[in-house]
């Protein structure tokens, strides 16, 4: 039977079209500049046209599909990437940002996101000569093998063993314990057939250098077998169903030889008699690693701008409560309940989008410096990945389950597509180092730059990350106390707030001995989010440079709501340290300016909002939502869904005969 329209489902279509007829900015000039120009979203906008209309990259079955139907699937998806690059010419670097972007977390994504760039970047001349042309070929499938069974982001801890032999001039690959077993491999399951383990060089007479990396061979070429020596696997589901289609493995050497040029010596090596030529930084094998944080900046704030599309457009055409004169309910993104939530977030994904452009050009600069020699900049951009990792991850998982709940009901459908997407982006806080492991990362650094700092009473060691420190010494002290409320609207003002706050942490964090059990991760936070608001500052600065008068207007707007609302988050420290104002009135909220500001930066926002999330040019197709369908007309896209669960193709269900019955019948015979 066919669902006849309803009013209801008319007025959707009526509501998202009022919804982009009340935006004042032209999207095509936004979505320019996110995607770093015309040319590149023209280029990948064709790209996922074609996939769109492939057969072979059809999501309408994925959400029955069990996991070995996903893994072929995902195999197949990969297979006829490479077959449509040849015929359309793609290149290889957009052929590495579909197999990123197509929605399927696919065993290939290790290959072109970390194995083949860790070569490329590591590898020595003679490896690149032998193995360069199968890698860029897909001759060979590649992982990254670092994490183990009993140890994480703990990298100097890592227990598998490379322990050279001068007489043979190989490398002895073993894993000496059951926790030494190589884990969470992506790829390495089933697929790969070479990859770069991370393991202690052990020099002759047993002096361990600590963790390098070598390259090795897994399965053969013939027909895919495991070598002998290595003992390969798949760890088994993940949690919520996320990473179905990717094999994450685990993996075990019995003492596997490995020729010494197998070893990634483009900074270190190990000379043919076991000497050993230090790399110019001791750091300088985390390479892969800050390639792999760079471009999760990225990663994040796509995430969040499809949670934003979807649950914005929904809102908008979603009517519930009280009936106005038009006889309507008011659609629900005009509670404030709701778009206090959903507005900010907006602003995040935007915030991290244009954050992931600049830190991969930083990456791009740092490392075409270390081939020459000059590692200046890389203890500037470990500390900056490290800090923007942890906020990136942690802000997008927030932020999609915000998105998902404020959907209600049906927000909890696999249809809705947020909580696929939120089991995929999970694990963010965990891989490449521990979210809270690295927090002390960050507490180091800062700790150390404030110690240097107020011994030499000059910011001449200061980085763009520690630049808020300067605010501790005396000629940049506020010519007066704390005693007026800020100007919230002045986005200068705001940055100020926040470096202030982590100046006073860091400091104090460094001068106390005992802190309490929360600081590292405030003092963390407060550090990022401090360098954060100095980037969109100069962001908010630049965007009369790229676009007209109205648009960065809009931009600036949605800007500060991301410095007003990480302000917010950060009361309880700007409050403890006498940042806010301290001789107000009793009884006066200290903090009720700050939030009328983001009320009313919220209000003049909303008629942007269905704009702002068509700047990010996704299709029906990349969102794969029923409640996020470009026109509007969400419950009849949800309700063709549901005819298309397996459970419907029959009146009586499987299982009925043995089980529901003899129950009917005894029920019946009572």
């Amino acid at each position: 039977m066919t669902a006849k329209m309803s009013p209801l489902d008319i007025q959707n279509r009526l509501d998202m079209l009022e919804a982009r007829a009340q935006t004042h900015i032209d999207v095509p000039q936004i979505r320019a500049m996110l995607y770093g120009g015309q040319d590149k979203w023209d280029t990948q906008r064709k790209i996922v046209e074609i996939l769109s209309k492939d057969s072979v990259f059809d999501k309408s079955r994925r959400s029955f599909m069990t996991r070995k139907e996903r893994y072929k699937r995902g195999l197949a998806m990969t297979h006829r990437v490479f077959e449509l690059q040849e015929v359309h010419k793609w290149s290889d670097a957009d052929a590495a940002w579909v197999i990123r972007n197509m929605d399927e977390d696919v065993a290939m994504v290790l290959d072109v996101g970390v194995f083949e760039p860790v070569v490329k970047n590591q590898g020595s001349q003679k490896l690149l000569e032998t193995y360069g042309e199968l890698i860029a070929n897909k001759g060979i499938i590649g992982c990254y093998l670092q994490t183990e069974l009993g140890h994480g982001t703990n990298v100097a801890g890592l227990e598998t063993t490379a322990t050279y032999l001068p007489e043979t001039q190989e490398f002895d690959i073993h894993s000496p314990t059951l926790t030494s077993s190589k884990w969470w491999i992506g790829g390495l399951g089933k697929t790969a057939t070479h990859g770069v383990v991370q393991a202690k060089l052990i020099l002759p007479g047993g002096k361990d250098m600590g963790p390098h990396l070598f390259f090795i061979q897994l399965r053969s070429l013939k027909d895919h077998s495991v070598l002998p020596g290595i003992m390969l696997g798949d760890i088994g589901p993940k949690a919520m169903g996320g990473y179905v289609a990717n094999d994450n493995g685990y993996a075990r050497f019995n003492h596997v030889r490995i020729p010494r040029e197998n070893m990634l010596s483009a900074f270190a090596q190990v000379m043919e008699d076991g000497r050993y030529v230090r790399p110019p930084h001791a750091k300088l094998s985390y390479g892969s690693m800050l390639y792999v944080r760079a471009h999760m900046i990225s990663t994040m704030g796509w995430a969040i701008a499809k949670a934003a599309t979807v649950s914005i457009r929904y809102a908008t055409v979603r009517r519930q409560g009280t009936k106005g004169p038009d006889g309507l309910e008011k659609q629900v993104i005009t509670y404030s309940s709701l778009y206090y939530r959903l507005l900010p977030l907006l602003s995040r994904a935007y915030v991290f989008l244009f954050l992931g452009q600049n830190l991969v050009e930083m990456l791009a600069a740092m490392q075409s410096q270390l081939t020459t020699g000059d590692t200046s900049l890389l203890a500037e951009m470990h500390a900056t990945s490290s800090g923007l990792k942890i906020l990136a991850s942690a802000t997008a998982i927030q932020d999609i389950e915000t998105a998902r709940r404020s959907m209600g009901g049906h927000g909890y459908s696999d249809f809705a597509g947020l909580g696929r997407l939120y089991a995929d982006h999970l694990p963010g806080a965990t891989y490449e180092g521990d979210n809270f492991v690295l927090d002390q990362q960050i507490v180091r650094a800062a700790v150390k730059s404030c110690k240097t700092l107020l011994g030499l009473k000059s910011t001449s060691a200061l980085t763009p990350s520690t630049a808020y420190l300067r605010l501790l010494l005396p000629e940049f002290y506020d010519t007066q106390h704390a005693t007026e409320f800020p100007e919230w609207d002045d986005p200068n003002t705001v940055i100020a707030l926040l470096e202030k706050r982590a100046a006073r942490i860091v400091e104090a964090r460094t001068l106390v001995v005992d802190c309490d059990a929360s600081m590292d991760q405030r003092v963390s936070r407060a550090a990022t989010e401090a360098f954060v608001a100095v980037q969109v500052g100069k962001m908010i600065q630049s965007l009369r440079s790229h676009l007209a008068e109205s648009e960065a207007a809009v931009l600036a707007k949605l800007f500060n709501l991301y410095l007003l609302t990480t302000v917010e988050s950060g009361l309880v420290d700007l409050l403890s340290f006498g940042i806010f104002p301290q001789n107000a009135e009793r009884g006066r909220d200290l903090t009720g300016g700050l939030r009328t500001a983001i009320k009313q930066l919220c209000l003049e926002l909303l008629p942007e909002a269905i704009g702002l999330t068509d700047a990010f040019g996704f299709t029906d197709w990349q969102l794969d939502s029923v409640l996020g369908v470009y026109d509007g007309r969400v419950y009849e896209a949800l309700w063709a869904r549901a005819q298309t669960e397996p459970l419907n193709a029959s009146e009586v269900p499987d299982g009925y005969e043995v089980s529901d019955q003899p129950l009917c019948r005894c029920s019946m015979s009572d």
